[in-house]
């Protein structure tokens, strides 16, 4: 059973959804970790204020471990990909048409994609890795390991300065959109 998981930094509000393709995905909302502080500058020169950010970390359950490089690998990856950037788009320009500074990591470039690039690319897996504090498998490709999932996740990052309640609601009307349903129970289910 799929299911998507918006969580406050504060961890108290976890709202899941299930999905018609049975794709689990979970979504959590932070303050910016260490390195997005100190680099922000470098990564994205027209974000000027690190303490209004909110860091959206969306995960997406891979149907296989993404740590070897082959053709089916990386056809998931694409595929994983897309579906993220068509969520982060949405849920973007939608913060962005209310008047919130929000913007979209490209997972594989680590290059904002709304804003201007700075010097850096983003580290989706370093930030990841500070906030949620999940191991990384260090090789070709930084690799998350999910305490469920275990290689088979795929990240993502979204930047908002839309306060966390509001980037909830919006990820949970997009969410809609793209066919998760929301469960009325909190009981996760791994595909």
């Amino acid at each position: 059973m799929d299911y998507f998981r918006v969580s406050t930094p504060d961890e108290s509000c976890l709202v899941d959804l299930v999905g018609k393709n049975r794709q689990a995905v979970q979504i959590s909302i932070h303050s910016p970790s260490k390195y997005i502080c100190t680099n922000l500058e470098r990564i994205l020169p027209d974000w000027r204020n690190p303490s209004s950010m909110w860091v959206v970390i969306v995960l997406m359950r891979s149907r296989y471990e993404l740590i070897e490089s082959d053709a089916v690998i990386e056809s998931e990856k694409q595929i994983l990909r897309e579906k993220f950037m068509r969520f982060g788009f949405d849920v973007a320009f939608n913060l962005r048409d209310m008047g919130y500074m929000t913007d979209i990591i490209d997972p594989r470039t680590g290059y904002p994609l709304l804003s201007r690039p700075g010097q850096i690319p983003h580290n989706d897996t370093a930030v990841i890795e500070a906030l949620l504090n999940y191991p990384v498998i260090k090789n070709k490709c930084r690799v998350l390991v999910h305490p469920e999932w275990g290689a088979s996740v795929y990240p993502g990052i979204l930047l908002s300065e839309a306060p966390p309640i509001l980037i909830e609601s919006m990820s949970k009307s997009v969410a809609k959109l793209h066919g998760w349903q929301e469960v009325q129970n909190q009981q996760v289910v791994n595909s």
